[in-house]
């Protein structure tokens, strides 16, 4: 459908934009760089600054992320999002759904309504790829991927964009699921990769890690991660979710998207509860890394850990790319909502 330009006229519309429109709207790359700057421009104070709120309903939960930055103009999104893991097995659905509102920030006009599911998606995966390139090795060849939905699927396309990947081991709790990945990722990304029915093995002859996972309790722990490891746990992003072993991430140099968030409902959150760890002990937020205020890897033999909960940031970064293109290209369904 063809879009006026929603800042023209009297009417100033709303563009309507969907899962399809958003898929084709945001390149993996254009997104890390849209995320990169966003945590650079949060460090520079041109943000406003990123809250959450979480209710729990009965198979599932709901968080709301809010955040704004000044790109040029200043932008504000609103993302409500429902995470229902069962969903694909007990309704087809997807474990994730929602709508971006995407506001101007200055006199609060709505710009865009948008699907969340890819947005959420991508920025996910372009935040692990920001952090991977102050936290893994240069070198890193081998990676393990525990959580083979469509958000370990984005982390290893995000992940090739910045390292020199040669061979994947795909781990899933359902193994179907785990080959149907090393089938289709295999094919797409022209890398060795092999479904693993043990995740503990292909670990510890790994390089990097990422946890995308719905598990309640730690599967990850010191004992299955060789020196010079970067792990990048993604999968805490409410209080009841847990990854990473707190004495693994007490033995790690743990950066945050947020400090805030990850104290509250990432796998920080178990480690300070675990009294494991301080929030004196966490090295940095990504931020830091970004506009170079700490260092990131400082040795080939310790261990890196991203706790990456989610941050608004990355939701107001990518979705104003997407509105951006969108009115460049003409694309979405323009609505005057306020009519």
């Amino acid at each position: 459908m063809t879009a006026a330009d929603p800042r023209r006229g009297p009417g100033r519309e709303t563009l309507i934009l969907t899962r399809h429109d958003v898929q084709a709207l945001l390149g993996f790359d254009e997104c890390i760089a849209a995320v990169e700057t966003a945590f650079r421009l949060h460090a520079e104070g041109r943000s406003l600054a990123p809250g959450v709120l979480g209710v729990r309903s009965r198979e599932g939960g709901f968080h709301i992320k809010a955040a704004g930055l000044e790109r040029g103009r200043l932008y504000f999104a609103a993302k409500t999002n429902a995470n229902f893991s069962g969903n694909p097995r007990r309704h087809g659905l997807p474990a994730i759904q929602g709508v971006i509102v995407l506001c101007d920030g200055d006199d609060g006009r709505p710009l865009a309504v948008m699907d969340s599911i890819e947005v959420t998606i991508r920025r996910t995966a372009a935040a692990t790829a920001v952090a991977a390139k102050s936290l893994a090795r240069p070198d890193a060849r081998v990676v393990t991927i525990c959580g083979c939905g469509n958000q370990g699927r984005a982390q290893l396309r995000a992940l090739t964009r910045v390292l020199p990947l040669e061979r994947v081991y795909a781990f899933d709790a359902d193994a179907a699921t785990a080959r149907a990945y090393s089938r289709d990722l295999s094919a797409e990304l022209g890398l060795a990769v092999k479904a693993v029915a043990d995740h503990v093995e292909a670990v510890r002859s790994s390089d990097v890690c990422v946890t995308c996972t719905p598990s309640r309790q730690p599967f990850l722990f010191r004992e299955h991660v060789k020196a010079g490891t970067f792990i990048a746990a993604v999968g805490a992003d409410s209080a009841d979710k847990h990854e990473i072993d707190a004495g693994l991430m007490a033995a790690s140099v743990v950066v945050t998207d947020v400090l805030e968030q990850c104290a509250a409902i990432g796998d920080l959150h178990h480690a300070l509860d675990a009294g494991a760890m301080a929030r004196e002990s966490v090295h940095a937020d990504l931020a830091d890394l970004v506009t170079r205020r700490k260092p990131g890897r400082r040795t080939a033999e310790e261990i890196t850990i991203f706790d990456s909960t989610g941050t608004a940031l990355e939701d107001v970064a990518a979705a104003a790319v997407v509105y951006e293109n969108a009115v460049a290209a003409g694309v979405g369904l323009s609505v005057a909502l306020g009519e």
